[in-house]
């Protein structure tokens, strides 16, 4: 009989591509779009998806809001045709069990070691938890604890990201919620674009 696992695992594969956009310099535009360069992946300890190369999923604004207030006018965003492949979507409920065992496990080692859990810090607001190294730890321990099992590697982290005000009092929406991905397998991505400008001279498909 098929394992309850195997089974939750089957369902993993996104069937479909998303365009993700991401946010960063003149010079590394310059990199991807004209000189076929890569981007590279993110290694912070605050990273809220782990290690991987970031993207705003079908959210263009964004990517461009994060842009220029990083990089003022040198602000750029480069598109990405990506197959999310094997995938640990946080949006899913099959994620909570894994992750809260990665969870036990980080505290434990933390303990055998001596050392302080990993904080996520908040930003300008409630709402804004912009350093997720809790968050990040979990993640790559949950990776890790997958390697150490033998079980097949993620291509992709996906969740949902709750940012800025309340869009108004009470409300559980927020203004900049947005859906992000984390590509930790590079194959998943199947090209790089500049974004185009909209013709108005025809109607959108």
């Amino acid at each position: 009989m098929t394992s309850a696992t195997n089974i939750v695992s089957m369902y993993a594969k996104h069937p479909a591509y998303i365009i993700g956009f991401h946010g960063c310099s003149e010079a590394i535009y310059n990199k991807v779009i004209k000189e076929n360069k890569p981007l590279q992946p993110s290694n912070n300890t605050y990273d809220w998806l782990g290690k991987g190369i970031y993207f705003w999923e079908n959210n263009y604004q964004r990517a461009v809001e994060w842009a220029r207030n990083k990089y003022k006018d040198d602000g750029r965003v480069i598109g990405a045709l990506i197959d999310l492949g094997f995938c640990l979507d946080l949006n899913d409920l099959r994620s909570a069990p894994e992750l809260k065992k990665a969870y036990q496990r980080l505290k434990k080692v933390c303990l055998e070691l001596g050392e302080e859990m990993p904080k996520n810090q908040s930003g300008g607001s409630k709402t804004d938890e912009l350093k997720r190294d809790l968050d990040c730890s979990v993640i790559e321990m949950s990776h890790l604890l997958r390697e150490i099992k033998k079980e097949v590697p993620y291509d992709s982290v996906r969740g949902l990201f709750t940012e800025g005000a309340e869009m108004y009092p009470g409300s559980g929406f927020t203004e900049k919620a947005h859906i992000q991905v984390s590509i930790i397998n590079p194959n998943c991505i199947k090209g790089y674009f500049s974004p185009l400008e909209f013709n108005n001279k025809f109607s959108l498909p």
